[in-house]
Parts: C-alpha cells; sequence; structure tokens
C-alpha cells in the first residue's frame, strides 16, 4: 500500500500537499493538473486512508470522525502572509503524528449549511468570534484558538507574548542608539460574520505606545497604520519619508510590510540601517533573505499549531478547565539594525 510520502515522492510535491488535495482541502493554491496527478498516483496504487486506532478500548465512548477542521479567519491572510501558513502546517504536521486527517474551511464557509459537525475537534486560527465557531459546534471543549484567546475562562488557546517582545525590541533598538522609533503596522480584526468584523487597535501597536509613552517618547506622527502586506509597507513607508519628518528607527508589525518598507527607503536612496533601523515580527524566510537582511522577532508558528493540536487532544481525554499556552519569542539580529 502505498503511503503519503511515496505519493508526495511521485507528485514532486510536499506530503502537506498530498495530504491536503486527498482530504479534499480546495482552500489549498495548487494547479488542477497537480491536484489530478496525486489523485490518480493515489488511485492507481490503491492509497487507503490511514485510521486511526482507538486509545481507550472497546467501553471508550468513540469520537463522530477522526478528523480536525481548521478554521482560517480568512483565507487571504494565509496567502499573503507566511506567518499563518507556517501555523497551519504545524497543526497539519501534529495531526498527521497523532493519526488525524484534517479538513480546512474559511471564515465564510461557516455560515453555509453543507458544513457538519462531523470532526473531533476545531483548531481556530486567528480572530473568528465564538458566536461564528458555535454555528458548527457548540461543544466549548472541543475548540481551540491559535494566536487569538477570546475568553480563556471556556476555550484553550495558544497565543504569543508580544508585550515582551515589543519590550524586547526597543530596548534593543534604544541600546543600538536609537531613540527616535517610529512605528508601522495595522488594525487588529475580529471576524464576526460575512461582512462584520469588529476592529481594535492591535497589541503590537498598543504595547509600543505604552513602553514609548512612559519613557516620555511617543509621537502620534510617527506612527502609521494600514493593511498587512507588502503594499501598504510600502505606502506607509512612502508617506513617513514624505513627512519630512522621518524617525532614526521604525518597528515594524509583520514581515512582508517590513520588506515594502524596505523598498520605499531604497527607492528614495535611505540608506539602512545607517539613516533609518527596522525592526520587524515573525522572522519568516522574508527577514532573512530581504535586500537588507531584516532583525525580526521569531514567532515560533509551527510550534503554536502544535501546541493548540496537543491541547485540542487533552481536552478530549477529560481536561475540564481549559489551558492558556503562551509562547515566548526571542530575537533575531541581523543587518537592518546594525550599530548606529
Amino acid at each position: 500500500m502505498i503511503t503519503i510520502k511515496q505519493i508526495s515522492e511521485l507528485a514532486q510535491v510536499s506530503q502537506a500537499t498530498v495530504s491536503r488535495v486527498l482530504n479534499d482541502d480546495y482552500t489549498l493554491a495548487v494547479t488542477e493538473e497537480t491536484r489530478r496527478n496525486i489523485l490518480n498516483i493515489a488511485r492507481e496504487h490503491q492509497y487507503v486512508k490511514r485510521e486511526r486506532k482507538s486509545a481507550g478500548g472497546a467501553g471508550k465512548k468513540k469520537r463522530p470522525a477522526d478528523k480536525v477542521a481548521i478554521f482560517l479567519c480568512q483565507i487571504e491572510d494565509e496567502m499573503n502572509n507566511p506567518y499563518f501558513i507556517s501555523i497551519r502546517n504545524g497543526i497539519e504536521k501534529e495531526c498527521a503524528e497523532q493519526g488525524l486527517s484534517t479538513a480546512t474551511y474559511t471564515f465564510n464557509a461557516l455560515f453555509q449549511q453543507e458544513i457538519k459537525a462531523d470532526f473531533m475537534g476545531i483548531a481556530v486560527v486567528g480572530k473568528v468570534h465564538p458566536d461564528a465557531v458555535e454555528l458548527v459546534n457548540k461543544d466549548s471543549s472541543s475548540i481551540v484558538y491559535i494566536d487569538y484567546s477570546p475568553n480563556e475562562s471556556i476555550y484553550d488557546s495558544v497565543t504569543v507574548d508580544l508585550e515582551k517582545a515589543m519590550e524586547n525590541v526597543l530596548e534593543h533598538l534604544t541600546a543600538r542608539g536609537y531613540n527616535d522609533i517610529g512605528f508601522i503596522g495595522g488594525y487588529s480584526r475580529e471576524y464576526v460574520r460575512v461582512g462584520e468584523t469588529i476592529v481594535t487597535d492591535d497589541k503590537r501597536y498598543r504595547s509600543y505606545k505604552r513602553l514609548m509613552g512612559e519613557q516620555g517618547r511617543y509621537q502620534e506622527r510617527q506612527v502609521f497604520l494600514g493593511e498587512y502586506t507588502m503594499s501598504d509597507g510600502y505606502r506607509l513607508m512612502k508617506a513617513a519619508i514624505e513627512s519630512g519628518q522621518l524617525p532614526e528607527a521604525f518597528v515594524v508589525a509583520c514581515d512582508p510590510m517590513a520588506v515594502g518598507a524596505l523598498k520605499a527607503l531604497q527607492d528614495f536612496d535611505i540608506k539602512v540601517p545607517s539613516q533609518v533601523a527596522l525592526v520587524s515580527f515573525d522572522d519568516t524566510e522574508l527577514a532573512q533573505y530581504a535586500s537588507c537582511p531584516l532583525s525580526s522577532v521569531k514567532i515560533y508558528t509551527e510550534q503554536m499549531g502544535r501546541a493548540g493540536i496537543q491541547l485540542l487532544l487533552s481536552r478530549l481525554k477529560g481536561r475540564e478547565i481549559p489551558y492558556k499556552i503562551t509562547i515566548p519569542t526571542g530575537l533575531t539580529v541581523r543587518d537592518s539594525t546594525g550599530a548606529k
């Protein structure tokens, strides 16, 4: 019997891609030719989905299915940001190792009647309002939130200590001689239903504002907010440059925005880091391979996904108290914050 690994080798794609195609995940950005090729190989070699053995014996109540649903706040977020891709990969890898299959749904799909509660649990990635999730499953013990904690007294969750991360970033920049520090970022959006979101200040910005304010260094004119994209990173940095009051350094909310901001600085012939320093968040490959390698806060996204599934499984075994795991961060220092 052929395995997923063998199919991936024959189709020359990753094991995660094979798994998602075989589990009918149509949110996967793959060509129809690749999808057909994977299915044909599986059919030709008589691939059989692996069944997960019950750990509780004959007397234990069986769950509806050995499948975990992954709910994404927006498919565009994943396609545009490696951060969400890595969380999802962590979920899928942990599920595969636990003998579980996965099915992926976008936020809009929560409001479609064809989604049935035929899975053992739900991993929610991002800020999706509990009311939306409960349209599909009202059992809070089978729901884990990753990268968000809407109610820690009800739901298991995995979050990141962004406040401590921001503190480390500002300490790093100050130690390098940068005191005039701006911020480029976006807004936090919690998805309630199709066309309705709750917009609040992002935690990175709130932490930046508080810490800079405590030191008497916060200036609203040095804050530029938009969307978490390269194009908005470019646009916002361009606006900062054209304001004529460019700070010595910027904290940028994510790597894609930082790459766009870096391009704007280069287009205006502003040297990084000798004229303006940059520190980003996420530490994806974008930061490492940018034209000027970016100092960036390392967020352990794959481990977040894995931890979410581990929490879900332990809750399904009977744990009654919800757990909230806060993952620490690190700071990877590269050329964009060289000594002033």
